[in-house]
């Protein structure tokens, strides 16, 4: 089992490094997410610079970058510690993708997609908090850091597995990381509405 887990560690990660947002642009004919508002290759920023549909086809492929190397854990029956493992490794490609210089998005999408794929109460909790806090305070990055912190909770009473419910905070914490930039303009009440 520790071979199988070590490539598809590696495959996850692999995954997690296609930029969704960079091809979607690319193939619209849209500036370079990486160069354009806040610079960052995800969902939100694509919104920004190039509207709803494309942002809907960016969150669906970095969400399916999450989706996939967790089915692909299960149907290798790995037990949830190590589905846990492999949704941290999409994750840290889609953070750190090896394509594109070890710079990319947040990977709020991506954990997302993992979340719906380990079990998707815990998605869907992960969603409607989400949706809850964005109708309210009408800011994103708000929203994803709200819902995040709480889906260690979430995934803990729905799960009841300890071992993985660690490893899902260091994913939140990480998320917390690259949001930095974002939560000092919350504080400084400079973030940008929905």
């Amino acid at each position: 089992m520790l071979p199988e887990l070590i490539y598809l560690f590696i495959l996850s990660y692999l995954i997690g490094s296609i930029s969704t947002a960079i091809i979607v642009c690319k193939l619209l004919m849209i500036d370079d997410p990486r160069t354009q508002g806040s610079k960052n290759p995800g969902a939100t920023n694509v919104l920004r610079i190039g509207g709803k549909k494309a942002a809907a086809v960016v969150l669906f492929g970095d969400a399916l970058k999450g989706i996939l190397p967790v089915l692909i854990a299960k149907y290798l029956d790995f037990n949830l510690l190590n589905i846990s493992i492999i949704a941290l490794s999409s994750f840290l490609g889609h953070v750190y993708p090896i394509f594109y210089k070890f710079r990319g998005g947040k990977g709020v999408a991506t954990f997302i997609g993992s979340l719906f794929a380990i079990n998707y109460l815990v998605g869907l909790c992960f969603a409607f908090t989400w949706i809850f806090v964005a109708k309210v305070l009408k800011v994103s990055s708000v929203s994803a850091l709200v819902a995040t912190f709480l889906t260690p909770i979430y995934f803990y009473l729905i799960t009841n597995s300890l071992n993985s419910t660690y490893i899902i905070c260091i994913i939140c914490v990480w998320i917390f990381y690259t949001h930095r930039s974002n939560i000092k303009r919350i504080i400084l009440g400079a973030e940008k509405r929905i």
